[in-house]
Formats: structure tokens, sequence, C-alpha cells
């Protein structure tokens, strides 16, 4: 899986999933920037970690996206192979008829407008090397209802519907445009959205963690390691012929239900 000297662009890249695609990408020889909006991470990446740059900078903000790009350019001799739109939050829970509208048209900025803005720059420099690859960071959201989550299934789904279609408008171009579908991810995320949910629900923590563990075929989180190396192995050579896809990575779903 060769992406020696490609040149990748991750947002959201400081921590998490996103962290551990740039450090895949950057430990197969590859040139990689990030962005993200926690400047301490930013400044910490920066200091200390040989192959990765990062930058400042809100993926959903149209002026943060272009100036982003400037640098990232500029840093890679106008080339890009790579970008991983991973920047994302998880949105609120509850019932729908309780949710207002800020916090839907923020979990759709963050999870959806952020990519589309990252695209919207992008394509125009693959087009003109005729190649690339783009991979859209969905969710098993994406694939099933998910009671009291709306906003961020919804957000999901439309990543899905995005990716289907920019693989469409861009495949005569040699450009390939995926969408990787994390289940349950173990870390700090997971652990904050069991938390609300389970105070949403008025349970116990364990309970939720049981019952996500139940609604997976093996029983167990994925890791970010996991999909990181997905994530690799769809972009790694141009010979690959996987395009327009749903790629789940999370040990199988069977439902995102919320019975107990």
């Amino acid at each position: 899986m060769s992406v020696e000297n490609q040149n990748v662009l991750v947002t959201g890249g400081a921590s998490g999933i996103g962290y551990a695609i740039a450090r895949k990408f950057a430990d197969q020889g590859a040139k990689v920037h990030v962005c993200d909006i926690n400047h301490v991470l930013i400044e910490e990446l920066n200091a200390a970690d040989e192959g990765i740059q990062g930058s400042v900078a809100d993926a959903g903000n149209e002026s943060d996206v272009d100036t982003l790009f400037e640098l990232v350019l500029d840093r890679f001799n106008g080339r890009l192979d790579v970008l991983v739109n991973n920047a994302g939050i998880a949105g609120p829970n509850g019932p729908l008829e309780t949710l207002n509208l800020d916090a839907w048209e923020e979990t759709l900025r963050v999870n959806v407008i952020s990519a589309f803005l990252c695209i919207r720059r992008a394509v125009p420099v693959m087009k003109k090397q005729a190649s690339g690859a783009i991979v859209n960071l969905s969710s098993t959201a994406g694939l099933y209802g998910f009671p009291a989550r709306t906003p961020y299934a919804t957000a999901k789904w439309g990543i899905i519907g995005l990716t289907k279609s920019l693989a469409m408008e861009v495949g005569g171009y040699g450009i390939r445009v995926n969408a990787i579908c994390p289940g349950s991810v173990s870390g700090p995320r997971m652990e904050r959205v069991i938390k609300s949910d389970a105070e949403t629900r008025g349970v116990d923590e364990n309970v939720v963690y049981e019952q996500y563990l139940r609604q997976v075929s093996m029983r167990s989180f994925v890791d970010a390691d996991d999909i990181a190396e997905m994530t690799l192995f769809i972009c790694s050579s141009n010979d690959v012929k996987i395009s327009g896809q749903a790629i789940a990575v999370d040990g199988h779903t069977e439902s995102l239900s919320q019975s107990a």
C-alpha cells in the first residue's frame, strides 16, 4: 500500500480518528497536513510530531478553509493527492421535537458543510493533475436510523449522498471518492457520546455501553487504527478501482435502536 510522497490533508486531524489517519499516512512516507479547531493540540503536534504539520482552522468556515488551502497548496507546491474530510461533532441527543434549530444547524455545518467547502477547493486541483482520492467520514448512523440522534444521522446520511454523487461527477478525471462508516470507536469521544446518551435516557452509562456492544455482531468497538488502515488502503494507489462506496468498518452493526 504505497502512499510514499503523496500530499495529504486531513481535517479535524489533531486527535482521535483524524490523528490516527494522519499518523498512518505519515508513517508510510506521505507528506501530511492537518487542521483542527483546537490550537493547543495543533501547537503540540507541530512541536513534537515529525512528518505531520498542522494549522488551526474551522473546516466549516468558508474563510478558514480558503486560508487553509492557500497554506496547504503552497506547502505542497500546488498538488494534493488525498483529502480526508474527518471534521465532525456528535450533535445533540434527544427526541427531535426537543431539539433547537441552532443545534441542528451546527451539526450539519461541522459534519457536512465542512466537507463541501474542502471538496470545492480540492476538486479543481485534482482535476488538473488527473488524479486524487477523497475520503469522507460518515458513520454507521449514515446507514441506519438512529433514534434520539437525528441531527447526527441526518448529517451522516448526507455525507453518503455527497460521496456517491461526487464520485459520478469526478470519476472521469481519475478522482476516487469514498465514504468510511465507522461503528462505535473506542476513545474519549465515544465515552462522551455514551455519557450524553445515558443522561438523556436517564440510565446508567454501563447500560448504554453494554447495549452498544450487543448491537454489533463482533461484540466489540473498533479502534481508530482500524479506520486509518481502511483509509490508507482505499487511497494507496491510483490503480485501486474503489469509488462511490460507503464502507463500514464496524464489526457489523445489526441495529442502532435504543431498546434496553
